[in-house]
């Protein structure tokens, strides 16, 4: 039966194929495709275990018969036995092989996908002793996994990387031999999972939470590719298998499409395509506007060589290198100088001359470094240690990310960006920590190049004290996701309070007009590198409030520079003025 279910919609397009669930368990599972010769192999691991689970349980029962009643109460037996029964099913381990051999699963995916499919059937029964026996079920298999990793799981990669790269847990990375359209389902997807998931074959994503510039919806929109995310209940709603459409105009999910449904959003496919041929003959034209105007297009980027990518689109030069990325899933182990300093050089080198804008690592709140070092202890993690709070709390890891940032200045143009400051205590700190990092590699004999300091503007309190930036940055550059989170107090990746996420609330954009505004009369570069800067709906009015540099995810730039050889900003100016001054922006400009 066809239904939809509704969330944000986070990027742009339409995908059509199969849903694949990524299974919550206890337990950590790693999810990957084996190889055709691989599933016999895969088929007598989870034997192995359930065969392990079965002797444990026989030793228990004798240990219960050697006990008597009074030590070891009857109910304890009979729970061994269910558990045996359960063990034994036949859907169990039907299901497991079915998985594994026809859809080339490894072998803990393909037993928590069936643990899936038969606990809903648990669910609809009406009598309640057996709808309980769910959690019978789900120890069964949490004891069977533990059984196969006690055994040594192989290193979890790419069947074209063995031997490489250990797994995180949730690793997507696919086997280029699928050919089916697969669609990922889960509750909710880490910045790491996600760094992973860029690698994989994925044609579109849907999340349970999350919003619209959560780092799961930046990553999306990153990849070009269809996403929804605050779906809610998705990943209990939609069952292995499922046809699913994602609709990521709309933000509406379909389950099990009628074929005139199909057939519908196949045609919207096919006009997504002819759109993105269309784009692609901007490539080469210069981004200027119709009266004269000269605008820089940017790109962001996660990891080095997402540097090749943001040359391909036309970028001329890299507005944000979210350093983070190299340091999170890596179970606390930080990338040392070497490491940090060999990547670096990679995006500069691949960047072909161009500049390159590193952002100290950003970590905290929505990005934690894996999932082991997420902090729950406090309330509100967003307003807590983190970006370069972090940094400054760990002066010797910050040291060592400032010194490989600097020897990477020696291959080409580089441009530091400090996340998050507010105080000019934390400014002077940050300064006296570079210098540090100079005299350092001076006493080591160690080449270093120049770079420009930029800061990010993401705290309104830092918006409010430009003329202090300014005195002592080069740059800056707009971070609005944080900004309109910290401006209209709400936490941008709860989909509960998503709707109040407002990029044309009057106060954001007095904020970022003033921040255009003052680094334009001080002559001082500005960009905008937060989510707003890659919306084509608000490209115009960007440009009408004197923005000349916008950052954003390669996927956007040609949509972004179709808007500005459109535009007049000597019309754009004024008309600009009038919505930021408007007691409701977004009703001025839709009456525009």
């Amino acid at each position: 039966m066809t239904f939809a279910i509704h969330g944000l919609n986070v990027s742009r397009g339409v995908a059509i194929g199969r849903a694949v669930l990524v299974a919550s368990s206890r337990v950590d599972v790693a999810h990957y495709f084996v190889q055709a010769h691989e599933v016999e192999s895969e088929i007598d691991r989870v034997r192995m275990g359930r065969n392990a689970v079965i002797d444990e349980i026989h030793r228990l029962q004798e240990t219960i018969t050697q006990m008597g009643p009074k030590e070891a109460p009857h109910e304890l037996g009979a729970l061994l036995d269910v558990h045996l029964m359960l063990l034994q099913d036949d859907d169990l381990v039907g299901g497991v092989k079915h998985w594994i051999t026809e859809r080339l699963y490894n072998a803990e995916w393909a037993l928590t996908t069936q643990l899936e499919i038969i606990a809903r059937q648990f669910d609809e029964m009406e009598d309640e002793y057996l709808r309980e026996r769910k959690a019978d079920l789900e120890q069964i298999v949490e004891r069977i996994l533990r059984a196969m990793k006690g055994k040594g799981s192989p290193i979890v990669s790419h069947p074209s990387q063995r031997g490489g790269r250990k797994s995180s847990q949730q690793d997507l990375l696919l086997d280029d031999t699928v050919d089916v359209p697969l669609i990922l389902i889960a509750h909710d997807l880490s910045p790491a999972d996600m760094l992973q998931f860029k690698q994989s074959v994925f044609a579109g994503f849907i999340t349970d939470v999350g919003g619209k510039t959560s780092h799961t919806a930046i990553v999306a929109r990153s990849m070009d590719i269809p996403a929804v995310v605050g779906a809610r209940l998705a990943s209990q709603l939609v069952r292995q298998d499922d046809w699913v459409i994602i609709d990521g105009d709309a933000g509406v999910v379909i389950v099990d499409p009628s074929p005139i449904i199909l057939a519908e959003y196949g045609f919207k496919q096919r006009q997504r395509e002819l759109e993105r041929g269309r784009l692609q003959r901007l490539l080469h034209t210069p981004s200027v506007t119709m009266d004269g105007e000269k605008v820089e297009l940017l790109a962001n980027i996660e990891m080095p060589e997402d540097a090749l990518v943001a040359v391909k689109a036309g970028a001329v030069g890299v507005g944000l290198f979210r350093s983070e990325f190299l340091f999170m899933g890596r179970q606390g182990r930080l990338p040392g100088e070497e490491e940090q300093y060999q990547a670096y050089k990679r995006a500069v080198e691949g960047m072909q001359g161009l500049p390159v804008t590193i952002r100290t690592v950003d970590v905290g709140a929505d990005k934690p470094l894996d999932d082991s070092l997420r902090d729950d202890a406090h309330l509100n993690p967003a307003l807590g240690l983190r970006a370069i709070r972090w940094s400054l709390a760990d002066p010797a890891m910050f040291l060592t990310q400032l010194r490989a940032i600097l020897r990477a200045a020696a291959h080409g143009q580089v441009h530091l960006l400090v996340p998050m400051l507010a105080h000019a205590r934390e400014i002077r700190q940050t300064l006296a920590h570079l210098d540090q990092a100079r005299a350092q590699l001076d006493n080591r004999g160690v080449a270093y190049g120049p770079v420009k300091l930029g800061a990010m503007i993401e705290i309104p309190a830092a918006a409010l004290s430009l003329r202090l930036f300014l005195k002592y940055f080069d740059f800056l550059s707009i971070g609005t996701n944080d900004l309109i989170q910290y401006t209209l107090a709400i936490d941008r990746a709860d989909e509960s309070v998503a709707h109040l996420y407002d990029p044309l609330h009057p106060a954001v954009l007095r904020l970022v007009a003033d921040t255009i505004a003052e680094c334009r009369a001080q002559g001082k570069g500005v960009s905008v590198c937060g989510e707003m800067a890659g919306d084509v709906a608000l490209t115009r009015l960007l440009l009408g409030l004197g923005l000349r540099s916008f950052s954003m995810h390669p996927a956007q730039i040609l949509a972004v520079k179709q808007e500005i050889l459109r535009a007049d900003t000597s019309k754009l100016t004024p008309w600009a003025q009038r919505v930021r001054d408007a007691e409701d922006p977004a009703l001025e400009m839709a009456g525009s």
